[in-house]
């Protein structure tokens, strides 16, 4: 379950950061964008 909760927020922040930032921009939120997905995931105990 972690693992899809993980992926989907990833996705959801990737996309939400690849269309509202620059490309470079967008690209340097991919990894604060893994880090927030990884502590939703499995460290916020919210699932």
């Amino acid at each position: 379950m972690e693992r899809k909760i993980f992926w989907t927020v990833f996705t959801v922040l990737g996309l939400l950061a690849d269309f509202l930032l620059p490309i470079w921009w967008g690209l340097a939120a991919t990894i604060p964008c893994l880090f927030i997905a990884w502590w939703v995931a499995y460290r916020s105990d919210w699932f």
